[in-house]
């Protein structure tokens, strides 16, 4: 069932930046992806730039991604019409004349940092918004980052919730990153710079994270910290680090990694994530290794936890069950406020942050 906080993906779509994709997805063949219950398909067109239409044809709304990819046209594959880059009909199979009416929406598109970037709401919204920061996408190299997509049967903004309060790793990762119990240990605090969210853990005098891959010694006391920002609708930036005990963060080991969701429907997400990893992973098996840990922890562990959490709402309102607070969950509870402040506002601003910072421990 469909919950009421949503109603259509299509009429509650957020005027920031979806992410719609990778860089390197985007090549000669037509890509068809869902974006918040809108058909797009996407091409990347000579001159390099990425192409995003409305994936129906005008005349008997055939899906334009069953078509043929001409030069930087598309074919309908029904009865033929041909579209440009544009969005505009070019050729009529049947006559010279082009029919009124024969052009089908276009999305404005940006790239950057390897991601492909989509505006799905009214663009005359666009001018106020930003693209969230992933710089290290570019900056590390290939062999030193593992990517995947999952895609989840929930709404986007349950997987927020999960990404925004870590202090599930203990529970849900048993077989993948969890088992030190370190975030016990830890504080946490959430604090807001305008639309931007900080959700962030800092655990003082721990055994060496499973990030840091045996480059301290076992019996090592660090300093480890998981930072995480947020940028609507669902953009959020991980920073997983630790250092030697009272040693400056600079001096320690420092992966980064991108979660980032793009409502399919109101029920549906896509979910685009990538890691770098402390060393290069110039090692075949080693490198299957983590990406193999990688998918674990998020296609059987986190997927189904988030689904199954979503069902068990039963269609209703996430603010009419009532949900018990503990503090640590604090992130993704004010990503869920910040959204409902742009929704409501006419021009999609928060017009006034909520209290600066949260304390939960």
């Amino acid at each position: 069932m469909i919950p009421r906080v949503a109603g259509s993906a299509e009429g509650q779509v957020i005027p920031r930046w979806h992410m719609a994709g990778w860089s390197e997805e985007l090549g000669e063949q037509l890509l068809a992806r869902r974006l918040a219950d809108q058909p797009v398909v996407m091409f990347r067109a000579a001159n390099g730039n990425v192409a995003a239409l409305r994936d129906r044809c005008p005349h008997r709304f055939a899906p334009l991604s069953r078509g043929t990819r001409e030069g930087d046209t598309i074919r309908c594959g029904y009865h033929g019409l041909s579209f440009d880059s544009t969005g505009q009909c070019v050729h009529n199979p049947f006559a010279a004349q082009i029919p009124k009416g024969a052009f089908v929406r276009t999305y404005p598109v940006r790239e950057q940092d390897g991601i492909v970037w989509i505006w799905l709401s009214d663009p005359a919204l666009m001018d106020s918004a930003v693209l969230p920061d992933f710089g290290f996408l570019t900056t590390t190299a290939a062999n030193q980052q593992v990517r995947g997509y999952t895609r989840l049967s929930a709404n986007y903004e349950y997987g927020t919730d999960n990404l925004m309060d870590l202090s599930h790793i203990e529970f849900v990762h048993r077989g993948s990153f969890a088992g030190q119990g370190v975030i016990f240990a830890g504080t946490h605090k959430v604090r807001q710079e305008r639309e931007t969210l900080h959700s962030d853990w800092w655990m003082p005098n721990v055994a060496p994270p499973g990030h840091t891959m045996g480059l301290y010694p076992p019996n090592a006391i660090t300093d480890h910290w998981l930072d995480m920002r947020w940028n609507a609708p669902a953009s959020m930036y991980l920073q997983i680090g630790a250092t030697l005990a009272g040693r400056p963060r600079d001096e320690g080991i420092i992966v980064h990694q991108i979660h980032a969701l793009c409502p399919e429907t109101s029920d549906t997400s896509h979910y685009f994530w990538a890691s770098t990893a402390a060393v290069p992973l110039t090692d075949p098996p080693v490198a299957a290794a983590v990406k193999a840990l990688f998918d674990k922890a998020f296609d059987e562990e986190d997927k189904p936890t988030i689904e199954a959490a979503y069902r068990n709402i039963e269609g209703g309102e996430f603010w009419e069950q009532k949900p018990v607070f503990l503090g640590v969950d604090a992130g993704g509870l004010r990503a869920r406020r910040v959204l409902e402040q742009i929704r409501k506002s006419s021009r999609g601003l928060v017009e006034a942050a909520l209290p600066e910072e949260f304390h939960s421990r």
